[in-house]
């Protein structure tokens, strides 16, 4: 796949206000600060398409990215942050959890996670969700260039244990753009 056009189509804080689902969506999941927003920049060469931020939880909407004016990219609020109160992030894990189980547009979940830090619960969790509902998902580990070799070979061993059901598993870096032409490809697949 080659991506000639991204533009931010609208934001949503609720079911209410998506877009009609006639399009497919390949939806970007992951706990705050696990680098959706960077990562999304690195896919459409546009640095500015989606919002990044050091402090994590900023992306509180559900944020519609239209992608060769065929399909979208869809990027999710971070689950798993403490900073936030109770209330709110219960109403964020209802969000996500109601939009995931309803939204029948949904082509494929991206599930990005820490590559330094792979499996923690709040990812199991949501692996264990993705399974249950059937879900289609494949699975990005960020931060790939932070890693020492011998800390690679344990990351993709543990990856692979516990998503036994991913499509896929990349290897990503946003700074040197590793796993970038893996990834679009196999979007490809899921883009029809």
């Amino acid at each position: 796949m080659k991506i000639t056009s991204a533009a931010f189509h609208i934001s949503a804080s609720a079911l209410s206000g998506i877009p009609e689902g006639s399009s497919p969506e390949i939806v970007f999941a992951g706990r705050s600060n696990v680098g959706k927003s960077t990562l999304l920049n690195s896919l459409t060469e546009s640095k500015g398409l989606a919002k990044t931020s050091s402090t994590p939880g900023k992306t509180r909407l559900i944020n519609y990215f239209r992608i060769n004016n065929q399909f979208y990219f869809v990027d999710l609020p971070g689950y798993g942050y403490a900073a936030v109160g109770q209330a709110e992030k219960a109403a964020w894990g209802n969000l996500l959890s109601s939009y995931i189980e309803n939204r029948y547009s949904i082509s494929l979940i991206v599930l990005l996670l820490d590559s330094r830090h792979p499996a923690m619960h709040s990812d199991r969790a949501m692996i264990e969700f993705l399974e249950f509902h059937e879900k289609p998902y494949g699975i990005v580990l960020t931060k790939y260039d932070k890693l020492r070799q011998k800390d690679k070979v344990h990351t993709r061993r543990v990856m692979e244990s516990c998503a036994a059901k991913a499509k896929f598993i990349v290897n990503y870096s946003s700074f040197s753009g590793k796993g970038k032409s893996e990834l679009l490809a196999h979007f490809d697949h899921y883009i029809c």
